[in-house]
């Protein structure tokens, strides 16, 4: 069983730059494919960016795509999400998960991640 706690959000004004980070406990870190999710109220859960074990392969939300960068270090269990150029429109909780499954390719849905953390606030003001 895997615990995930994510930290870095925060009120940022348009244009700005955060840096969320997930720590994960309870279980062999390296193991888990990492996904960044967001949700905003009346909107679903969207993955955002998602990082293989290794860390050698990536994938982006075409929205997000040259402005966030998705990096993990298994040594220190903690995924990280690296957001510049941020804008309204990015404000949401965002929430880090954990895909126990080896599959072809890295999962971009909810039902591909088993385990999940509590979220983070991110409200970028204009």
């Amino acid at each position: 069983q895997v615990q995930l706690v994510e930290s870095g959000g925060g009120l940022v004004q348009a244009g700005g730059s955060l840096r969320l980070s997930c720590s994960a406990s309870g279980g062999t870190f390296s193991w888990y494919c990492m996904g960044w999710f967001r949700q905003s109220p009346g909107k679903e859960r969207e993955c955002v960016a998602s990082i293989s074990r290794s860390g050698s392969s990536l994938s982006y939300a075409d929205s997000v795509r040259s402005r966030f960068i998705i990096f993990r270090d298994n040594a220190k269990n903690t995924v990280y999400m690296q957001m510049n150029s941020l804008k309204p429109e990015d404000t949401a909780v965002y929430y880090c998960a954990a895909d126990r499954t080896i599959r072809a390719m890295l999962g971009t849905t909810t039902t591909k991640y088993d385990y999940w953390g509590q979220g983070t606030q991110v409200t970028v003001s204009s």
